[in-house]
């Protein structure tokens, strides 16, 4: 989808809330963070019983306060956004609408208010206060490795499952239905909470038997525990290979220095001045 042509004052507000190049824009973010923050302060005060006892009505005219704000601001950000639909199903739009949904929802379910907690995920807008936009990039290749680690840990989880599901009926034959083992269902379980080496110790094998499988268990936990952080690893490191082979290709050399720069959009030695060959050709 296009951009749309903004009016001067929809660009104005657009610089002002989406920018972070202008002091108005840097202003205007911190301001928002610190009332992200007093909105979450909110919510954990008001979850204490005293406290909500005391202050119940005050905690409950801020919350509504705070989530005026918050729809006032997502309702300006939808208004001036160049590619409105572009910006509501991006992470921060998403983000941005769940941090006013909650209030709204606890007027039909009230149980759900805890769930304001949400509100917290919008102080990722601080990487771009900061400009620590290094660590953008290092969650995005990190959340790209567990993205082409998905079908593999699908495959481990459902192999696990059976796995559960196996040793919880095992288990479960072994007890005789006693021992806390009354069914299948509350025997994989067990199962889950021992291969995984939780350990709860709600549900304890007291038969020979029982615990035989139950060690079995454990020491299968204690050998797969760690195979989808191999996974995960694994991805991270062919994808750190491929950065530092990429960079290497795109690598030059200075004819007057040796100086090696992986910048493409270096025109310069950084080291002696003398003017770098382009990407992709050696010096002459």
């Amino acid at each position: 989808m296009s951009k749309r042509q903004q009016t001067p004052l929809q660009k104005k507000f657009y610089d002002v809330i989406f920018g972070t190049e202008t002091t108005a824009g840097q202003a205007f973010d911190i301001a928002l963070i610190i009332v992200i923050l007093a909105s979450v302060v909110i919510i954990m005060l008001d979850s204490v019983i005293s406290l909500s006892a005391q202050y119940g009505s005050l905690f409950l005219q801020l919350e509504w306060l705070f989530t005026i704000l918050f729809t006032l601001e997502y309702s300006i950000r939808i208004w001036c956004a160049p590619n409105r639909r572009a910006y509501a199903k991006s992470t921060y739009g998403i983000i941005d609408l769940l941090a006013v949904l909650p209030t709204y929802v606890a007027l039909l379910i009230p149980q759900t208010s805890p769930l304001l907690i949400i509100r917290l995920l919008r102080i990722l807008r601080i990487f771009r206060v900061l400009r620590l936009l290094s660590l953008l990039r290092e969650a995005n290749h990190l959340a790209a490795a567990l993205q082409r680690s998905a079908r593999k840990i699908f495959v481990f989880f459902a192999m696990m499952m059976i796995l559960t599901t196996l040793f919880g009926c095992l288990v479960y034959v072994a007890e005789g239905g006693n021992n806390g083992f009354e069914n299948i269902p509350r025997s994989i379980y067990w199962a889950i909470v021992t291969i995984t080496t939780v350990g709860y110790g709600d549900v304890v094998p007291q038969t020979s038997m029982g615990r035989a499988i139950a060690s079995v268990g454990m020491l299968v936990g204690y050998a797969v525990i760690a195979v989808p952080t191999g996974i995960v690893t694994a991805e991270l490191t062919v994808s750190q290979q491929a950065r530092e082979d990429r960079e290497t290709r795109q690598s030059r050399n200075c004819s007057n220095c040796a100086n090696v720069e992986t910048d493409r959009d270096a025109h310069y030695c950084r080291t002696c001045g003398t003017a770098l060959p382009k990407p992709g050709h050696e010096p002459e």
